[in-house]
């Protein structure tokens, strides 16, 4: 049975493909509609992206809400628009206007830069955007929505096979990358230049920072493990750790951390993060975006991987890993 949004999404679409849009398509839409930590690693390549704009094309990438935090790593050139993926899914009104919105920017090109996708949500977006061409890779396998999938294949004009469901995601994009241009390139090291990075922040101690939690609890080193590390740091050493104050809400059990001297806990966000990375003598992170941001700064970093995750997206691919990390 369908759902109310995908019989309004139906009569609207029939509408859009009536209507006229005055002038002519121009500008590239790039979707990536991924989270923070995809967000860090999309940021390595999407400079190969922006070969696909014509002479004074602009370029917009559409990112999820809640990965907006790391836009700051995005070119300034680019511009960044957000979609509420939970309003999306829900609120009618919402979901109506900015496929509305979509529709109207008239884009000669819409590119999807993710392997995995959900026909209800980024894929609904290329349906109402009807770009003059969209172009996508082949879609990651998913029972659940396989069938759906496979008919959605006609939104895009070309596909790209980018290989097996486990493949590096910065090697994914890079070679969809040369799929597209046609400049065939070595893959991007993990690491961003300095120029376009806030100074490093000017520190009286050699400073550690750690970043214990994770959106998947499964991620997530015990408390045990930490103070363990932090008692093994050099004497006279600054322990920083970072989260939100929701972080430590939800995980009381850390925040006995905070009582060992010379531990202090920072929640500024990850733009503001950036100087205390770059300074930093060691990052310690579970595997999270502030890891790959760690790693994308420059920062010296070690990465706690739980078994189970090991191979999904950490280690990096040898052929772009950093000697930092």
């Amino acid at each position: 049975m369908k759902k109310t949004f995908q019989i309004s999404d139906w009569w609207e679409n029939q509408k859009r493909r009536r209507a006229v849009r005055p002038g002519t398509a121009n500008g590239v839409l790039l979707i990536s509609a991924g989270g923070l930590g995809d967000t860090v690693l999309f940021a390595h390549v999407i400079s190969r992206f922006l070969k696909l704009a014509k002479k004074d094309e602009s370029v917009t990438v559409l990112l999820r809400t809640d990965a907006l935090k790391m836009a700051f790593l995005f070119p300034s050139e680019i511009q960044v628009l957000t979609v509420d993926f939970d309003r999306l899914r829900k609120d009618l009104g919402y979901r109506k206007k900015v496929l509305d919105d979509l529709f109207k920017e008239n884009y000669r090109l819409l590119v999807h830069a993710d392997y995995l996708r959900h026909p209800d949500l980024d894929e609904a977006l290329v349906a109402a955007a009807m770009a003059d061409e969209a172009i996508a890779m082949e879609p990651r396998p998913w029972v659940k929505y396989d069938t759906r999938l496979k008919v959605n294949r006609r939104l895009y004009q070309r596909l790209f096979d980018s290989g097996p469901p486990h493949r590096n995601k910065i090697l994914r994009w890079a070679r969809f990358a040369d799929w597209l241009t046609g400049d065939i390139t070595p893959p991007p090291v993990a690491v961003l230049e300095p120029g376009g990075l806030d100074s490093p922040a000017i520190l009286d101690t050699p400073t550690v920072v750690i970043q214990p939690f994770s959106a998947v609890k499964q991620k997530q080193s015990p408390p045990a493990l930490c103070r363990t590390i932090i008692e093994a740091l050099p004497s006279g050493s600054q322990t920083v750790i970072t989260g939100t104050t929701k972080d430590l809400e939800k995980n009381p059990e850390f925040k006995e951390l905070l009582s060992i001297e010379g531990v202090e806990f920072d929640d500024s966000v990850f733009a503001e993060l950036v100087p205390l990375l770059r300074s930093a003598a060691l990052v310690i992170s579970v595997d999270t975006a502030l890891m790959h941001l760690a790693v994308a700064v420059g920062a010296p970093t070690v990465c706690l991987a739980s078994a189970a995750y090991v191979g999904e997206i950490v280690p990096y691919d040898p052929a772009i890993t950093p000697g930092n990390v």
